[in-house]
């Protein structure tokens, strides 16, 4: 049982490495209080933003759709949820925790919903703009633009009956956004 364990370690621990971001879209973007619909006009974005203006805080709200999948072939893991950080041109990374476990099974998607948000004025007000257009872009193209990239650090995960805690065995996994939407892993 000892040696069975031992072999299941690093086996286990290849799978973080293995972590596929199968898709990312978004959904639900939202300036203020107000909800923009993907793919519909934005062209009144500008109105909308200052309307919000007056609450003193303009955030720019999204729901991030991913899918999550394991190479063909694996066995099913757990992850105990994960940490993730979302960095998009023109606007301040941001970063969260995603705190519920995510079951992985080979070949299938799992889908998940990460909640995004930038606060325009909290950083600069010069930054209006750039930020009213990237809400735009989220909003008319239902992705993130090109050169965003997203980490996730995997929380523990437990396989064919070993838990690998957080750390070393499950190292952070970067994913760049290309032309159209497509994810490229990083090194």
């Amino acid at each position: 049982m000892l040696l069975s364990g031992c072999l299941a370690l690093p086996q286990t621990g290849l799978f973080a490495f293995r972590l596929a971001v199968t898709s990312l879209g978004v959904e639900d973007v939202r300036i203020g209080p107000y909800s923009i619909q993907a793919g519909l006009d934005t062209s009144d974005i500008a109105s909308l933003a200052a309307s919000s203006l007056s609450m003193g805080s303009l955030p720019v709200q999204a729901t991030l759709a991913m899918g999550l999948s394991l190479p063909v072939g694996m066995p099913a893991v757990e992850m105990s949820g994960f940490r993730w950080t979302l960095d998009v041109p023109g606007a301040e990374p941001v970063s969260g925790n995603y705190q519920q476990d995510v079951a992985l099974t080979s070949g299938d998607d799992t889908k998940l919903r990460l909640p995004v948000a930038f606060d325009v004025l909290a950083t600069d007000t010069r930054r209006l703009a750039p930020m009213v257009e990237l809400a735009a872009q989220l909003a008319s193209q239902g992705e993130l633009p090109t050169g965003s990239e997203l980490a996730i650090t995997p929380g523990s995960l437990r396989g064919l009956g070993v838990t690998l805690p957080a750390g070393l065995w499950t190292p952070t996994l970067r994913f760049a956004v290309g032309q159209g939407g497509e994810l490229t892993p990083q090194r």
